[in-house]
């Protein structure tokens, strides 16, 4: 079987892991206050079950594995996945997504482990406002992660702030003159419709109210100074990176709704209970677990990674108003 590319020749070389649904936090746009229900423990892939993923889909060229959540560091063990991880034949990179309200704790384990960078999603930079949005959490935890994670050499560090109208799009300048200060990567991401269609709450904006394009965001930031086309960005995907003049860091922008980004899209997603999804924004999953613990054989693992991408559709349906509905975000790691 050659390498890995769909039916409209796009390479895939990019997977992304889910170790666990579970999550310390509650953002508004993620999941209820009560939370969801989580998979049973023996529903979820251990970590020996990812590695022969890892190790199967790398012999089909899959050489940048990302691990998400959930929040992935609530699972125990995660540098000991990371340093088994980056050992395998053809895994180029390992990173890490992130809430950051562990990152202090582990940021060092985790470099030396050998993890690569991480993405530490982070919405807000005012306190009450953070508590409001995450609803357990609190800013100078995060804060404290993003500083060890600079300090442990897990670089470049991208800030991912989802960005929500009536909530916290006044804060698009003061994200952006971070990278005026330091060598950080600030993404702004529109908001998907994955689950969260709902109520969020008092003092939250309404459904109807809430979405940003990009060029919305683009529009505020002129104050700022022109953007200029940045170079290479490592780990850039899908983002329109951009510098402000003079800053060593960059600002970019990730539009899946308004520009979206299926022609070039590189990646499959793995579920923490073992399916793989070939579009983040469509139901259709291929299971894994039961081969892995039937006791198949790298071949029927690798048959099933080809039949995944093989599925992968020429691009998400939502301007059809074709939501996503089996699965929450925090369910499918992102």
């Amino acid at each position: 079987m050659p390498g890995l590319s769909d039916r409209f020749n796009r390479v895939i070389n990019y997977l992304r892991i889910s170790v666990t649904d579970r999550c310390n936090l509650r953002c508004v746009y993620c999941m209820p206050l009560q939370g969801v229900p989580w998979r049973p423990r023996q529903e979820i892939l251990s970590y020996e079950e990812i590695l022969r993923v890892v190790g199967v889909a790398a012999s089909l060229g899959v050489s940048r594995v990302r691990l998400t959540g959930g929040e992935p560091l609530v699972r125990r063990g995660v540098p000991d996945l990371v340093a088994a991880m980056a050992r395998l034949p053809g895994v180029r990179e390992v990173s890490l997504t992130t809430n950051g309200m562990l990152l202090a704790r582990y940021a060092e384990a985790l470099a030396a482990a050998g993890l690569a960078r991480v993405n530490i999603s982070l919405d807000t930079l005012r306190p009450e406002r953070f508590a409001a949005i995450t609803r357990l959490g609190h800013f100078e935890d995060v804060w404290r992660g993003i500083e060890a994670a600079q300090r442990a050499d897990l670089t470049p560090i991208k800030l991912n702030c989802v960005v929500i109208r009536g909530l916290n799009d006044d804060e698009l300048a003061d994200f952006a003159r971070l990278t005026l200060e330091r060598p950080w990567h600030v993404r702004f991401i529109e908001l998907m419709p994955i689950g969260n269609q709902g109520d969020w709450g008092e003092g939250m904006p309404s459904q109807g109210e809430r979405f940003m394009s990009v060029a919305q965001m683009e529009a505020q930031l002129t104050e700022l100074g022109p953007l200029v086309p940045a170079g290479s960005v490592v780990g850039n995907g899908p983002a329109q990176v951009y510098q402000l003049p003079g800053a060593p860091g960059t600002v970019g922008f990730i539009s899946p709704i308004s520009e979206h980004f299926c022609a070039t899209c590189n990646r499959l997603r793995l579920t923490a209970d073992g399916r793989l999804r070939p579009c983040l924004l469509s139901d259709l999953e291929v299971d894994l677990r039961p081969c892995l613990r039937d006791g198949a054989d790298p071949a029927q693992l690798k048959a099933l990674i080809y039949q995944a991408a093989q599925a992968k559709p020429q691009g998400h349906r939502l301007p059809e108003r074709i939501y996503p509905k089996g699965r929450g975000m925090s369910a499918i790691g992102g």
